[in-house]
C-alpha cells in the first residue's frame, strides 16, 4: 500500500507540472531534427502543375523587367546624344561654315540610330506597345533633333515616313552576330526595324517648336532679319495643325500645345518689333531687346 500511495503522488505531480505556467506537451514531431522534418515536409508536398506554372511565370515577368530596364537605359542615351545634336545645331546660324556643323551633325545622329538599332534588336518578337512607354521619351527626342535638321537644310518639316525609313537596318554592320554560335542568334532576321508612333512624331514635333523659337532669336542677333519671319509662318502652320487635332487627341499632345502657343507668341512678338521698330535698334541690339521682352512675356504668364 505505501509503494501504490508513493506512485501515485509521483503521476500527482507530474500532471500539476505538466498543466503549470511553464510547463508544456511534447509534439510527436519535437523527437525528431529539424533537417529531417524539411524534408519529410518536401517529400510531403512534391512540386505540383501549379507551382510548376508560378515558376514560369516568375521566371517570364523577370525576363520582361530585365529587358525594360534594358530599353530605360538605351532611351536616356538617345536622349541625352539627341539634346547634344539639337545643341550643336543652334551653331549653324553664328558658324562660318554651316556645312561642317551639318555634317558633324549627321555623324551625330548616326550614333542615336545605332541606339535605336539596339531598341529594335530588343523588341523583336515583342510587342511594341507594352514598352512604349520604357522608349518613348528617347524617340520623341530623336524626331526633335531629326526634324530640326531636316528644317535647317530644307525649311520644311519631315514626314514620319521619311524618319521610318531611317530606322530600317541591316545586319551588314553588326559583326558581332557572326562572331557567336548560339541557335536563337541564328534564328534573329537579317533586318530590324523601329516605328516612331504618330504620338511620338506629334510631341516631337511640338519640341521642335521651342528650338525654333531659340533658333529666331539667335538669327536675330546675328543680323539675319529674313529667319524670324520664315520661321513665324512656318510655326503658324504647325500651329493651326495642333489646334485641328484639339482635345480629340493623346493628353500629351494637348498638353503641349500650351507651350507650342507660346513659342509662336514670342516668334511673333520679335517679327512685330523688327517690322515696327527695326529701323530704330541696331542690329547689335536687336537680340538683347528680345530677349528682354521674352522675360516680361514669361513673367506676365507666370512661366519659370
Amino acid at each position: 500500500m505505501a509503494v501504490n500511495t508513493g506512485m501515485l503522488q509521483i503521476c500527482t505531480l507530474k500532471e500539476q507540472n505538466s498543466k503549470g505556467s511553464g510547463g508544456f506537451r511534447k509534439r510527436k514531431h519535437d523527437n525528431f531534427p529539424h533537417g529531417q522534418r524539411r524534408e519529410e515536409k518536401e517529400n510531403v508536398n512534391p512540386p505540383s502543375a501549379l507551382m510548376k506554372s508560378f515558376k514560369s511565370f516568375q521566371l517570364e515577368l523577370d525576363t520582361r523587367h530585365d529587358k525594360y530596364e534594358r530599353l530605360v537605359k538605351l532611351s536616356r542615351d538617345i536622349t541625352i546624344e539627341s539634346k547634344r545634336t539639337i545643341f550643336l545645331l543652334h551653331r549653324f546660324t553664328s558658324a562660318p561654315n554651316g556645312e561642317e556643323i551639318l555634317s558633324e551633325s549627321e555623324v551625330k545622329l548616326d550614333a542615336v540610330r545605332q541606339k535605336i538599332k539596339q531598341v529594335a534588336q530588343e523588341l523583336i518578337g515583342e510587342d511594341m506597345y507594352q514598352f512604349h512607354r520604357a522608349i518613348s521619351p528617347g524617340l520623341q527626342e530623336y524626331v526633335e533633333a531629326v526634324s530640326f535638321q531636316y528644317f535647317i537644310k530644307t525649311r520644311s518639316l519631315i514626314s514620319v515616313e521619311e524618319i521610318n525609313k531611317q530606322l530600317i537596318f541591316t545586319a551588314e554592320d553588326r559583326e558581332e552576330t557572326t562572331n557567336m554560335t548560339s541557335n536563337c542568334h541564328d534564328k534573329e532576321p537579317r533586318r530590324w526595324s523601329l516605328k516612331v508612333t504618330p504620338v511620338d512624331y506629334l510631341l516631337g514635333v511640338a519640341d521642335l517648336t521651342g528650338e525654333l523659337m531659340r533658333l529666331c532669336i539667335s538669327s536675330v542677333g546675328n543680323g539675319d532679319i529674313d529667319t524670324p519671319f520664315e520661321l513665324s509662318q512656318f510655326l503658324r502652320q504647325i500651329y493651326d495643325g495642333f489646334t485641328f487635332i484639339g482635345n480629340t487627341g493623346p493628353y500629351e499632345v494637348s498638353k503641349k500645345l500650351y507651350t507650342l502657343k507660346q513659342s509662336l507668341a514670342k516668334v511673333e512678338n520679335a517679327c512685330y518689333t523688327l517690322k515696327v521698330r527695326g529701323s530704330e535698334i541696331p542690329k547689335h541690339m536687336l537680340a538683347d531687346v528680345f530677349s528682354t521682352k521674352t522675360e516680361l512675356i514669361d513673367q506676365e504668364e507666370g512661366l519659370p
